[in-house]
């Protein structure tokens, strides 16, 4: 018997172990180095890579051809979905776990896949993010936070797995941090039981959570690296951050909320914390810390911009949301 149009043959999916799949939409800058990466995978069994793309105008598609092991799929931009479209990667996989990519996270090492699926493994793990490192080139805030959040998650030598634990509101959310940037889960899983919400930002904060509520645990697995940090301006960082806020209160998140004074107030303090370990950052060379002393408070302003109207807009109120969003804009581009 065939399997239904879209859905990989019964016999191809028990010969693949595991598919890594990638949305992209103009991912150029780094995608070559993503998929040559992806190529160099020790220890994680036979692998197949699927690029689920959804209207790219630059060299994307010319680099996915190059590279004949990586499979293409495109959809119309308006199909795109952060959730539904990896669920989409996991129906048309042929492999019994899939892992995701973005287009500009370059795993580190030859092992980051069989490190990534490792947890798995464990009684009760259903899913699997790994460690992201700032690239060298990042601002300085967006470097700091990185690196401040992955050292939250546990020790650098060894899985650490999570269960809820009876954990509800807050207290889970504390814990249930995810991300789709590097991570992995089997295909029935996704499949069958828990797949991603179709929600336009914070999918994988979501599943996380469904996760955990469902009984299951998560793991973080520091070893499974990979180089990603977003190249963005300031007026995109700020919408950015409008769009995490607003993703986060959809999954039931509340954030807090500042007066425009309080908000300004948090900027500046950032601002100066910042320029101190700008000064003491021996990742940046000189002229890279004079540069980012004066450049990164903008980008505090950003930030902080981004979440005080976040925090604010209506969740259906297109106008404000049309004008402040990334994902909008990036809608309107395709």
């Amino acid at each position: 018997m065939s399997a239904p149009a879209g859905e990989p043959e019964p016999d191809a999916a028990a010969s693949v172990d595991v598919t890594v799949v990638i949305p992209t939409l103009n991912g150029e800058r780094y995608l070559g180095e993503v998929l040559d990466a992806i190529n160099a995978q020790e220890g994680a069994g036979l692998i197949e890579t699927l690029v689920i793309d959804s209207g790219s105008t630059d060299a994307t598609l010319d680099i996915v051809r190059s590279h004949p092991a990586a499979r293409l799929h495109e959809i119309p931009n308006a199909e795109f979905g952060h959730g539904r479209t990896r669920n989409l990667g996991a129906r048309l996989a042929r492999g019994r776990v899939i892992a995701f990519l973005t287009q500009d996270a370059t795993p580190a090492a030859s092992d980051w896949l069989a490190e990534l699926i490792s947890p798995l493994a464990e009684p009760g793990v259903e899913a699997v993010f790994g460690r992201q490192i700032p690239r060298r080139h990042a601002f300085p805030l967006q470097k700091y936070d990185i690196e401040g959040v992955f050292a939250a998650q546990g020790p650098l030598d060894r899985p650490t797995l999570v269960a809820a634990d009876g954990r509800s509101g807050d207290e889970l959310d504390a814990v249930a941090f995810y991300s789709d940037v590097n991570s992995a889960a089997r295909r029935s899983f996704l499949v069958d039981v828990i797949p991603l919400r179709d929600l336009p930002y914070s999918e994988d904060l979501a599943f996380a959570r469904d996760v955990l509520e469902a009984g299951h645990r998560k793991a973080y697995s520091p070893r499974a690296a990979v180089l990603h940090s977003n190249d963005m301006g300031v007026q995109e960082y700020a919408a950015r951050m409008f769009d995490e806020t607003l993703g986060l209160r959809r999954v039931g998140h509340v954030p807090p909320t500042y007066s425009r004074t309080g908000a300004t107030l948090r900027a500046i303090k950032g601002a100066l914390v910042d320029s101190g370990r700008i000064v003491r950052d021996r990742d940046y060379r000189i002229g890279e810390r004079v540069k980012w002393l004066a450049v990164n408070p903008a980008y505090q302003f950003a930030r902080w911009n981004g979440l005080y109207h976040g925090a604010r807009a209506g969740l259906d109120d297109d106008v404000v949301i049309s004008r402040r969003s990334w994902e909008r804009r990036q809608q309107r581009r395709a």
